[in-house]
């Protein structure tokens, strides 16, 4: 994909409710690509595939694992993927396999399924493993460790996935 000077490449960080790992995604993706020189170039944004979190605020676990980053996540409010999402979303970034295969079920043409990645995919230590041992465990039904596991493998990807977008802005 080759985009002109103004255009905008957009991100979807997605999970079930959004109240976990893709706001806990989001928040630090865009903070990476601020940090990279590529944040007004480079939108980001999170969804759930599940409405049974609508409207509601950032889990306060994941949010004090943003807090830990320097971070904060206090404004985001959960929402559903919209309909809309596959005209204006270059990538989006699934946070286990149930959203992989969820949005590349509901991906309308074969080039939008190639818009689908595991988050994990862009961690280096996850390179050559199969995508089944790809996805991040919901830590919502765990505790405060559990947050602290999802916040290090989003930490992990990230740097991957800002050299692949700075490899598709070049």
């Amino acid at each position: 994909m080759r985009l002109g000077s103004t255009s905008v490449y957009r991100i979807m960080t997605v999970c079930t409710g959004n109240i976990c790992r893709s706001p806990l995604a989001e928040y630090v993706l865009r903070a990476a690509l601020e940090d990279a020189g590529l944040g007004e170039r480079v939108a980001v944004s999170g969804a759930g595939i599940s409405d049974e979190e609508h409207g509601r605020p950032i889990d306060p676990r994941a949010q004090a694992q943003l807090r830990a980053l320097g971070l904060n996540g206090s404004a985001h409010r959960a929402r559903v993927l919209p309909p809309d999402a596959w005209e204006g979303t270059e990538l989006f970034l699934a946070a286990d396999l149930n959203h992989l295969r969820f949005l590349r079920r509901h991906a309308p043409t074969p080039a939008h399924r190639e818009r689908v990645r595991l988050l994990r995919s862009f961690d280096p230590a996850s390179s050559g493993l199969p995508e089944e041992r790809l996805g991040m465990a919901d830590p919502w039904y765990g505790d405060a460790s559990d947050f602290v596991v999802t916040r290090e493998q989003v930490v992990a990807s990230v740097p991957g996935v800002v050299e692949h977008v700075r490899s598709v802005l070049a």
